[in-house]
């Protein structure tokens, strides 16, 4: 049996097939944004512990480092625990630093959807133009 041309048909198969082609698109579409969503938060996750192991290994390197300071301070005079201060706060300053570096860089991911969006804004387009 041959398909009806579009002009033979009622309206109401007409928007029948509207509904089944808007159904499919929003099918579709969610199925994209699950995609590009998952795909971001696997980026994410991997920029995240990047900044955990690189924050542990930069921690044990400064703990080493600040104690044969705080020795070789010691050695030329100044008090032990003054010292330590003195290298505790620069440790602490640094490591501030680069935790608002990893919180700032983590704030700048884009987390929208944008493909989606934007065939989404395309299917509401086409579909309009469909109803006139």
């Amino acid at each position: 049996m041959q398909q009806q041309s579009r002009q033979d048909r009622s309206i109401g198969d007409l928007f029948g097939d509207l509904s089944r082609e808007t159904s499919n698109l929003v099918r579709q579409e969610m199925q994209l944004a699950k995609t590009e969503l998952s795909a971001k938060a696997g980026q994410m996750g991997k920029d995240i512990g990047f900044l955990a192991v690189g924050g542990a290994v930069a921690y044990a390197g400064f703990l080493a480092i600040g104690a044969a300071v705080i020795l070789l301070l010691a050695t030329i005079g100044v008090p032990a625990w003054i010292a330590a201060l003195i290298i505790g706060l620069v440790v602490a300053g640094i490591g501030y630093y680069l935790v608002q570096r990893g919180l700032t860089e983590l704030k700048r991911q884009d987390l929208a959807p944008r493909q989606t969006i934007e065939t989404i804004k395309e299917d509401a387009e086409w579909a309009k133009e469909q109803t006139h």
